[in-house]
Protein backbone atom coordinates (compact mmCIF):
# COMPACT_ATOMS: atom_id res chain seq x y z
CA UNK A 1 0.00 0.00 0.00
CA UNK A 2 1.22 3.47 -0.90
CA UNK A 3 1.88 5.94 1.94
CA UNK A 4 -0.07 9.25 1.91
CA UNK A 5 1.08 11.96 -0.49
CA UNK A 6 2.48 14.22 2.26
CA UNK A 7 4.86 11.45 3.42
CA UNK A 8 6.91 12.01 0.25
CA UNK A 9 7.27 15.79 0.69
CA UNK A 10 10.59 15.75 2.61
CA UNK A 11 12.22 13.78 -0.24
CA UNK A 12 10.74 15.78 -3.11
CA UNK A 13 12.48 18.84 -4.51
CA UNK A 14 10.78 21.43 -6.67
CA UNK A 15 12.44 23.52 -9.34
CA UNK A 16 10.70 26.40 -11.10
CA UNK A 17 11.27 27.99 -14.48
CA UNK A 18 9.50 30.27 -16.92
CA UNK A 19 6.58 28.53 -18.53
CA UNK A 20 5.50 28.50 -22.13
CA UNK A 21 1.86 28.85 -23.02
CA UNK A 22 -0.89 31.28 -22.00
CA UNK A 23 -0.23 34.26 -19.77
CA UNK A 24 0.88 37.14 -22.00
CA UNK A 25 3.62 39.21 -20.38
CA UNK A 26 3.15 37.14 -17.21
CA UNK A 27 5.01 34.31 -18.98
CA UNK A 28 8.10 36.47 -19.40
CA UNK A 29 8.20 37.58 -15.75
CA UNK A 30 6.96 34.75 -13.52
CA UNK A 31 8.44 31.30 -13.03
CA UNK A 32 5.21 29.31 -13.02
CA UNK A 33 6.48 26.04 -14.53
CA UNK A 34 7.15 23.49 -11.77
CA UNK A 35 9.46 20.49 -12.01
CA UNK A 36 9.05 17.83 -9.32
CA UNK A 37 12.12 15.67 -8.68
CA UNK A 38 11.90 12.48 -6.62
CA UNK A 39 14.98 10.31 -5.90
CA UNK A 40 13.43 6.85 -6.21
CA UNK A 41 16.52 4.78 -5.38
CA UNK A 42 17.38 6.66 -2.17
CA UNK A 43 13.80 7.01 -0.91
CA UNK A 44 13.15 6.15 2.74
CA UNK A 45 9.36 6.14 2.33
CA UNK A 46 9.11 3.21 -0.10
CA UNK A 47 10.02 -0.41 0.65
CA UNK A 48 12.58 -2.24 -1.47
CA UNK A 49 9.88 -4.32 -3.18
CA UNK A 50 7.91 -1.16 -4.03
CA UNK A 51 11.06 0.47 -5.40
CA UNK A 52 11.76 -2.57 -7.57
CA UNK A 53 8.21 -2.59 -8.93
CA UNK A 54 8.26 1.14 -9.69
CA UNK A 55 11.73 0.84 -11.22
CA UNK A 56 10.47 -1.92 -13.51
CA UNK A 57 7.31 -0.08 -14.60
CA UNK A 58 8.72 3.46 -14.86
CA UNK A 59 12.21 2.64 -16.15
CA UNK A 60 11.72 4.81 -19.26
CA UNK A 61 10.69 7.81 -17.14
CA UNK A 62 13.67 7.74 -14.76
CA UNK A 63 16.98 9.50 -15.28
CA UNK A 64 20.30 7.64 -15.11
CA UNK A 65 20.64 8.73 -11.44
CA UNK A 66 17.22 7.23 -10.59
CA UNK A 67 15.33 10.53 -10.43
CA UNK A 68 11.66 10.64 -11.35
CA UNK A 69 10.93 14.03 -12.92
CA UNK A 70 7.40 15.34 -13.43
CA UNK A 71 6.69 18.77 -14.88
CA UNK A 72 3.54 20.88 -14.75
CA UNK A 73 2.91 24.11 -16.61
CA UNK A 74 -0.86 23.83 -17.07
CA UNK A 75 -1.80 26.84 -14.97
CA UNK A 76 -0.60 30.45 -14.70
CA UNK A 77 -0.10 29.99 -10.95
CA UNK A 78 3.06 28.40 -9.59
CA UNK A 79 1.19 27.07 -6.55
CA UNK A 80 -1.48 25.44 -8.71
CA UNK A 81 1.21 23.86 -10.93
CA UNK A 82 2.90 22.50 -7.80
CA UNK A 83 -0.39 20.89 -6.73
CA UNK A 84 -0.89 19.44 -10.23
CA UNK A 85 2.64 17.99 -10.23
CA UNK A 86 2.10 16.40 -6.79
CA UNK A 87 -1.22 14.90 -7.93
CA UNK A 88 0.42 13.47 -11.08
CA UNK A 89 3.27 12.07 -9.00
CA UNK A 90 0.96 10.31 -6.54
CA UNK A 91 -1.25 8.97 -9.35
CA UNK A 92 1.80 7.69 -11.24
CA UNK A 93 3.09 5.86 -8.17
CA UNK A 94 -0.32 4.33 -7.46
CA UNK A 95 -0.63 3.16 -11.07
CA UNK A 96 2.85 1.62 -11.09
CA UNK A 97 2.28 -0.24 -7.80
CA UNK A 98 -1.02 -1.75 -8.96
CA UNK A 99 -0.58 -5.38 -9.94
CA UNK A 100 -2.64 -6.60 -12.89
CA UNK A 101 -5.32 -9.18 -12.16
CA UNK A 102 -4.06 -12.62 -13.27
CA UNK A 103 -5.77 -13.98 -16.35
CA UNK A 104 -7.79 -17.14 -15.93
CA UNK A 105 -7.45 -19.52 -18.86
CA UNK A 106 -10.84 -20.51 -20.26
CA UNK A 107 -11.97 -23.19 -22.72
CA UNK A 108 -14.70 -22.74 -25.32
CA UNK A 109 -17.80 -24.82 -24.66
CA UNK A 110 -18.43 -27.99 -26.67
CA UNK A 111 -21.39 -26.40 -28.44
CA UNK A 112 -19.27 -23.37 -29.42
CA UNK A 113 -16.60 -25.67 -30.88
CA UNK A 114 -19.27 -27.69 -32.71
CA UNK A 115 -20.89 -24.53 -34.17
CA UNK A 116 -17.51 -23.21 -35.32
CA UNK A 117 -16.64 -26.49 -37.05
CA UNK A 118 -20.09 -26.67 -38.69
CA UNK A 119 -19.62 -23.13 -40.00
CA UNK A 120 -16.22 -24.04 -41.42
CA UNK A 121 -17.69 -27.16 -43.03
CA UNK A 122 -20.50 -25.14 -44.67
CA UNK A 123 -18.01 -22.54 -45.93
CA UNK A 124 -15.82 -25.31 -47.38
CA UNK A 125 -18.80 -26.96 -49.11
CA UNK A 126 -19.87 -23.60 -50.56
CA UNK A 127 -16.42 -23.03 -52.03
CA UNK A 128 -16.13 -26.64 -53.23
CA UNK A 129 -19.43 -26.28 -55.15
CA UNK A 130 -17.95 -23.29 -57.05
CA UNK A 131 -15.09 -25.37 -58.45
CA UNK A 132 -15.22 -26.61 -62.02
CA UNK A 133 -15.75 -30.34 -62.30
CA UNK A 134 -13.21 -32.12 -64.52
Amino acid sequence: MLPPADAFLPEITFQTSRSSGPGGQNVNKVESRVELRFPLLSSQVLTESQKALILEKLSNQLTAEGLLIITAQDDRSQLRNKEIALARFHELLQKSLRRPKPRKATKPSKSAVRKRLEGKKLQGEKKASRRRLE
